[in-house]
């Protein structure tokens, strides 16, 4: 507690000395500001009283004296001067200065500065050129001298604003304030007005009210801190009963946040738990209903071998069955001519229909190679059948966690099969593959989101099109592109298209799940899905899945 009423007492001590020394400065800002005004206004009264004379007359002769030739390394009339040295250039500078002050209208511009500045608090006026040499002071041993370093002379000069700053100077404090002094014939700037004003007396009644701020300041400091060691005596006397009781509120706190913790913590575990559930039911849902669309065409692509085969079967038994008789035909013919052959006392040969059962046997060939042609189109049917089976086993298998190293050029193959048992005959598949590494996922998810590109590719077309499916890596990314020549996707829709539950489909054709779980999939394998499109051009997808470094091809 003493700590802390320490801490506060020294924060309102630091407080109350920045507000005291934020007004001083605030006040010695307004006092800037306040000459710098009427300096301003003065050097303005004075170049309007005395322009036509004479101020005018003044800058006229003095613009005849060249002083471009004392200022070293600067152009002259297109040619380069020798190199002159910084004394060389000063007195030269003095040379023509003594040319000024010799000048008759310097004067009586003087002796009208100077009565203008009798009894105020101007201690110097000053005029320079555009170029920064000082063309008049109050002080002639200045005229002649180059003050363009100034940053006052540089703004009235270079930007035609007014200038001012607070400086020391011989034991006295002067706001020196620069304007720049404008034609009223063209309105254009001829010079630069220098007025420089004693604020000494009024710096010293400031510096004395501060003073007296800074006492009452210190004298509450004294207060507060009197006050504060009562207050801390008055705590010190109650502490260990307030310890006491604190101590039993930070038992009972603890016990009471503790227990919070653990349940929020089993809470949070339990709804992560759930929606790693829910994730997996709303893919498998979402995936069920891709398969429940497929059914009929499914069964088509099923129902149309097996049907062909049960004809082709049934026709090569209809082909056995007509060969039966001649085969029994020819048998009981062998079975006669044997044993007319091993009777020896027969006198009459064997007459047997030679003719009938010759162009019976002539026919078993090509029977037997329809036969054979009719059983080997059953075959090519059950291979048919087979393949769609074994697709559909892959696409389908719902064992999600298990991860393996798989090639997705054979994974797609798989999903282009399935989809194009699905899809308008007018749609062209176009498989455009390159060679990829093995990648170690979750296939059967990926088979989902492929699936349900294609299929979204395919239903974005009207009438002929094609959905083009490639493939492609550059060492650090897998990158599978599904794009169509459909329609497009409008700009009002674009944002919304990975949003659950929304879709554009008539109600009961969609779940408005296949992206969001597409994108949701793809972010769970580190990668990225993206989309760009054009309405009425068509629709690219892009899936960007990241290669593991060190990754075997």
């Amino acid at each position: 507690m003493k700590s802390v009423q320490d801490q506060e007492a020294h924060a309102i001590h630091e407080m109350q000395a920045l507000l005291v020394n934020h007004a001083e400065e605030v006040a010695r800002r307004d006092l800037l500001t306040t000459h710098e005004g009427s300096n301003v206004q003065l050097a303005r009264l004075l170049s309007n009283a005395l322009w036509d004379a004479p101020l005018a007359p003044f800058l006229a002769a003095a613009r005849g004296i060249d002083f471009s030739h004392c200022l070293p390394l600067k152009k002259h009339e297109g040619t380069f001067p020798a190199p002159m040295s910084s004394r060389q250039s000063q007195e030269c500078l003095r040379q023509q200065g003594t040319r000024v002050r010799a000048l008759p209208q310097f004067a009586a511009l003087h002796t009208r500065l100077l009565g203008a500045m009798r009894g105020s608090e101007v201690v110097k006026i000053r005029m320079h050129d555009l170029h920064g040499i000082t063309l008049y002071s109050s002080d002639p041993s200045q005229v002649g001298t180059d003050p363009s370093g100034d940053p006052g002379w540089t703004r009235a000069a270079r930007e035609g604003q007014p200038a001012s700053d607070l400086s020391s100077r011989d034991n006295r404090d002067v706001i020196t304030s620069h304007w720049p002094l404008v034609d009223p014939r063209t309105d254009k700037p001829v010079a630069v007005f220098e007025v420089q004003s004693d604020v000494t007396a009024h710096l010293n009644q400031l510096q004395k009210t501060w003073a007296d701020v800074r006492l009452t300041a210190a004298n509450n400091q004294t207060r507060l801190e009197q006050q504060t060691q009562d207050n801390r005596d008055l705590v010190q006397r109650s502490e260990q009963m307030h310890l006491m009781m604190l101590a039993g509120l930070l038992v009972l706190v603890y016990a009471v946040l503790h227990s919070i913790v653990r349940r929020a913590q089993a809470l949070i575990e339990r709804q992560a738990q759930e929606s790693d559930a829910n994730k997996q039911h709303l893919a498998q849902s979402e995936k069920m209903t891709s398969l429940g669309q497929m059914v009929a065409s499914v069964a088509h692509q099923l129902t149309t071998p097996l049907a062909f085969s049960k004809s082709n079967v049934f026709m090569a038994i209809q082909a056995l069955d007509d060969m039966t008789p001649g085969i029994r035909g020819a048998s009981r013919a062998l079975e006669r001519a044997t044993a007319s052959a091993g009777n020896t006392a027969a006198s009459q040969p064997l007459e047997l229909d030679t003719d009938s059962v010759r162009a019976r046997l002539s026919q078993f060939p090509d029977e037997l190679h329809m036969t054979q042609d009719m059983l080997g189109d059953v075959l090519m049917g059950l291979d048919q059948m087979n393949e769609m089976v074994d697709n559909l086993r892959s696409f389908s298998r719902r064992d999600r966690s298990r991860t393996a190293a798989v090639d997705l050029n054979t994974t797609l193959a798989s999903v282009i099969y399935i989809a194009k048992a699905v899809i308008s005959t007018k749609i062209r598949v176009v498989q455009k593959f390159s060679k990829l590494p093995r990648l170690v996922c979750h296939a059967s998810q990926l088979n989902q989101v492929f699936l349900n590109l294609i299929m979204n590719a395919a239903q974005a077309i009207d009438g002929a099109g094609v959905v083009t499916v490639s493939t492609a890596t550059d060492g650090q990314y897998i990158r599978i592109t599904v794009e169509d020549t459909g329609r497009g996707i409008p700009d009002d829709v674009l944002p919304r298209i990975f949003d659950p539950y929304f879709t554009t489909k008539p109600a009961g054709a969609g779940t408005g799940l296949g992206l969001a779980i597409a994108q949701d999939i793809v972010t769970g394998h580190g990668g990225t899905l993206s989309v760009k499109t054009q309405v009425d051009i068509g629709t690219t997808f892009l899936i960007e899945l990241p290669i593991p470094a060190g990754l075997p091809a």
